[in-house]
């Protein structure tokens, strides 16, 4: 990239930056690296709009990463629930701890990549916005964007050529330049390229093929998994567990039921919903059961909001609540 096309870039980014809660606006001090981290670890595979009130519950909460480094692991998972992805809470206690441990975040890449569920992209990004190190993070709006001004249809090129259009000195004004750029102008579906003041120096604007790049990914068809979860309920509360602390939805809390399978499940229900998982689909059948089983709690119906279950039994839950008033109706 030209000089005079990252200083247009920049220029866009001071005139229309997102006001968001973990960032400091261009040509302020550095944002606090702990907001940096906290905001990019829960932004993995979730949009902005779902993290923002949730990020400001979690800093409300837990001002410091101190004070999450002492908080009860049950709680932030708790707190945690429905953004989903629940090995990204568990690590965010782990490398909370690990931080404090250490008195403060390591100021570059390799440091931070050391720590729990720090991979390359969140660790160049903390070091690059929160410490104004030359770093390049590359998300998916910045592979977007720089696939498109190269006319890169492999994603696998992209990466070197960001390393060449970061500007050394303004990594981390830049890169969220670009991921600003990437969100709202260079969209992957109709993007506003009358609007993108990198127009003129776009490989694929020039061919008039914008979506053409980066090239699609081949989406392969998610294997279908069955679940049952029991419904046990007494003096209006209902029987609560706490799920394997490693595997998927760790340590989150859950209704009893055996573990899933590939088979469909035998026992008839009117209940049934389904889950779409990264790497698989799970219908889950709902039935009542009698008796208690495994360690858990009785869990008042009333305050089900305050036990922090997952999207797919809080699913599970409603389910069974609506057939409920439909029944008395």
């Amino acid at each position: 990239m030209s000089a005079n096309a990252a200083t247009r870039l920049l220029q866009h980014y001071v005139d229309n930056f997102r006001r968001l809660p973990w960032r400091a606006p261009p040509g302020s001090p550095a944002p606090d690296p702990y907001a940096v981290w906290l905001s990019e670890v829960m932004l993995q595979q979730t949009t902005v709009a779902a993290v923002t009130p949730r990020f400001l519950r979690f800093i409300e909460r837990w001002p410091t990463v101190e004070a999450l480094a002492a908080a009860p692991q049950a709680e932030v998972l708790q707190e945690w629930a429905g953004l989903g992805y629940y090995a990204r809470a568990r690590n965010l206690i782990a490398c909370a701890r690990n931080v404090t441990e250490l008195g403060g975040f390591p100021r570059d890449e390799a440091g931070l990549r050391a720590l729990p569920g720090i991979g390359a992209y969140t660790a160049a990004a903390i070091a690059a916005i929160a410490f104004g190190a030359d770093a390049t993070p590359v998300d998916t709006n910045v592979e977007r964007v720089v696939a498109r001004l190269r006319a890169l249809a492999d994603k696998s090129d992209v990466r070197a050529a960001a390393e060449a259009m970061f500007p050394t000195g303004r990594a981390g004004d830049f890169a969220q330049a670009m991921m600003d750029l990437g969100s709202s102008i260079c969209r992957p579906k109709s993007p506003f390229c009358g609007q993108c003041p990198l127009a003129s120096d776009c490989r694929a604007f020039a061919l008039g093929t914008p979506e053409a790049f980066p090239a699609p990914k081949v989406r392969k068809a998610r294997p279908q998994r069955h679940g049952l979860a029991y419904w046990i309920e007494r003096n209006g509360c209902i029987w609560l567990v706490r799920r394997p602390a490693k595997g998927l939805l760790g340590g989150m809390a859950a209704l009893p039921g055996p573990d899933w399978q590939d088979q469909p499940c035998t026992i008839a229900s009117t209940i049934c919903v389904r889950h779409v998982f990264t790497h698989f689909v799970l219908d889950l059948a709902v039935v009542p059961k009698a008796e208690p089983e495994g360690e858990g709690w009785w869990q008042p119906i009333d305050f089900l909001g305050e036990a922090g279950l997952p999207t797919l039994y809080r699913k599970a839950v409603e389910a069974v609540l609506e057939q409920r008033i439909a029944l008395a109706a």
